[in-house]
């Protein structure tokens, strides 16, 4: 007499391929909703950028909007943010303090990019101040609250690691306000304003979305395969004799 053999389904295996196939399909979801997301940020950049700049009326005026600055360079206040890359040469980009006409606020201005000379150990070039009332135009940024920096001691005089306008503050003691504003006007400074448009990453987080999305349908695959063949060999087990 042979013993039917005993194709019972273990529960391991089912519960971790459910497991697995639904945390893949949340994780396409999520991408999917980022990609929306930074979607939605770029067309307001795109809507922002067409229209024109408008006098600052605002202590806390929206992302990339554009904007009019009249005041004064303040001297001896500016910054270089360094390892800033333009067509393959490293450079700085030049932040200058603009003291506002008639508000008594202070806005830091992303004026452009300056070439760094061959030798880092040299002195990094002078930046001039245009005396008198200036015009300034362009786009308003809000840096992060706590930038990364590689080291405790970062900031080396006038050249900075990244924007914290928090020392930036407590170094000047300049009321700045709370954002910067990234200048799209001509000047005759011989700064480079060449600003790309910003890679929202929504090719990437849609590529990321459909590499989830394959890997809930394989789980999904091989537990249906798993709980077929199951059933498979359960049906053959009770057409053997006992």
């Amino acid at each position: 007499m042979s013993l039917r053999r005993n194709a019972r389904l273990h529960p391991v295996p089912l519960l971790a391929g459910v497991a697995l196939a639904l945390l893949t399909l949340q994780l396409g979801n999520w991408q999917t909703r980022r990609a929306a997301e930074k979607a939605e940020l770029q067309a307001e950049y795109r809507a922002a950028a067409e229209h024109p700049a408008q006098p600052l009326d605002s202590t806390s005026p929206s992302e990339w909007h554009l904007v009019e600055l009249r005041g004064e360079w303040l001297p001896g206040r500016s910054i270089l943010i360094d390892n800033r890359v333009h067509q393959g040469r490293a450079g700085y980009h030049v932040f200058t303090p603009l003291q506002l006409k008639g508000q008594g606020g202070v806005v830091l201005v992303n004026r452009g990019w300056i070439g760094a000379g061959g030798d880092r150990a040299k002195a990094p070039p002078r930046i001039s101040n245009p005396p008198g009332e200036t015009v300034v135009a362009g786009r308003v940024r809000h840096p992060a609250e706590k930038p990364f920096m590689l080291a405790a001691d970062a900031l080396s005089g006038m050249v900075w690691q990244a924007l914290d306008l928090a020392r930036y503050r407590a170094e000047t003691r300049l009321p700045v306000a709370d954002f910067y504003v990234q200048q799209t006007s001509h000047a005759d400074d011989g700064l480079i304003r060449d600003w790309p448009e910003p890679d929202a990453g929504i090719d990437r987080h849609r590529g990321y979305a459909l590499q989830w999305y394959a890997l809930a349908v394989l789980a999904t695959g091989l537990t249906l395969w798993y709980l077929w063949n199951a059933f498979r060999r359960s049906r053959h087990d009770e057409r053997q004799p006992l």
